[in-house]
């Protein structure tokens, strides 16, 4: 039962790092930051460095990996977040 329960934790934060792909394409296909929240995305990747550092220290291979690949997704939207606002900013356009 412990292996079954392992199993189904790995694939559930698999599933976690990839609900963040399609907001990380919206922003990218949109070129925009709009209804982003850096608040809420920058949250995001800090529990997540902080669950890595608690894999690393229970030996917990699947936690770190689950999380490094949610850190990459939800990533990849806060950079694209960050690269889009400062881009507008520079052009001083606002987003709509």
């Amino acid at each position: 039962m412990k292996e079954i329960v392992a199993v189904v934790f790995g694939l559930a934060l698999m599933g976690n790092a990839a609900l963040f792909v399609p907001q990380a394409l919206a922003v990218w296909r949109k070129k925009s930051d709009e209804s982003i929240s850096l608040i809420t995305f920058g949250g995001f990747n800090v529990l997540q460095v902080i669950a890595i550092v608690h894999g690393v220290y229970q030996h917990d291979k699947a936690l770190i990996l689950g999380m490094v690949a949610s850190l990459i997704t939800c990533g990849a939207v806060t950079f694209l977040t960050l690269f889009y606002r400062m881009k507008r900013k520079q052009s001083g356009t606002v987003a709509t």
